[in-house]
């Protein structure tokens, strides 16, 4: 491919990662020495916000306004990713959405983008990367399900339904590419504190802890830990697994 640059230091590209989860994550894997490509929706501010933290840990870093819902997207992502740094070994499948209500007033259209985003979003990234890391014989694959996905949750058939798929691709290609040296792997977190979850009033948060047997909701960075710990060198005999990190939710 014409303009490849390949680098020595690995290359980590991670879906969604502007803000809350993603965004610790590659700020943890720039950390880790890695260079970074993400990608984002919307919220171009975010995405610099995140490019220069990870800037700042040593990485060089490529922002990418992409739909991962769109396959034609995904392949783009990979072939960017490829010119930017010559290799992936690392795919984190991070980018997420809810369109959340009860089952008899959830909309077609939201069981659709849902499944969209959630599930064939990581099922078309899988589909490209994993050309890349076949023919590298090496690689990392890291899908962030839910421990709803696990678990269940009532107001959430659509988005239990996206995450379960995640874990069902997770075990199945985990299989399928083994012998290549490549693994492939879900995390499930639970309750994590985002911009989403500083919006709950007081009374709302406590009922929630209290329903968590570590009595406290996570941080962004307890995922990206785990995330860590998957791409490098003390997971490299780990997969097809379904990591909680939930405070022991889905006990």
């Amino acid at each position: 491919m014409l303009g490849v640059k390949v680098t020595e230091r690995k290359v980590a590209l991670v879906t969604g990662g502007s803000r809350g989860i993603g965004r610790a994550i590659c700020k943890r894997l720039a950390e880790d020495g890695m260079d970074i490509v993400f990608s984002y929706r919307n919220g171009k501010e975010s995405a610099m916000e995140t490019e220069e933290m990870c800037k700042k840990a040593g990485a060089r870093v490529l922002a990418l306004c992409e739909d991962v819902s769109n396959p034609l997207a995904c392949k783009e992502l990979i072939e960017k990713t490829m010119e930017f740094g010559g290799r992936i070994d690392v795919l984190v499948n991070n980018a997420g959405i809810t369109k959340d209500n009860l089952l008899a007033r959830i909309k077609d259209e939201d069981m659709d983008s849902v499944l969209d985003v959630n599930l064939k979003g990581p099922f078309y990234m899988m589909r490209s990367v994993v050309k890349v890391m076949l023919k590298q014989k090496s690689g990392r694959i890291i899908n962030m399900s839910s421990v709803v996905g696990i678990m269940g949750n009532a107001g959430q058939v659509n988005y239990a339904a996206s995450k379960a798929g995640v874990i069902g691709m997770t075990k199945s290609l985990a299989r399928e590419v083994a012998s290549r040296q490549i693994t492939v792997n879900a995390i499930a977190p639970g309750m994590i504190e985002t911009d989403m979850t500083a919006s709950l009033n007081e009374v709302s948060k406590k009922k929630i802890c209290d329903s968590i047997p570590l009595g406290k909701m996570g941080k962004a960075e307890d995922v990206a830990g785990v995330v860590s710990f998957l791409a490098g060198n003390d997971g490299s005999y780990i997969t097809g697994q379904v990591i909680s990190v939930d405070g022991g939710m889905a006990i």
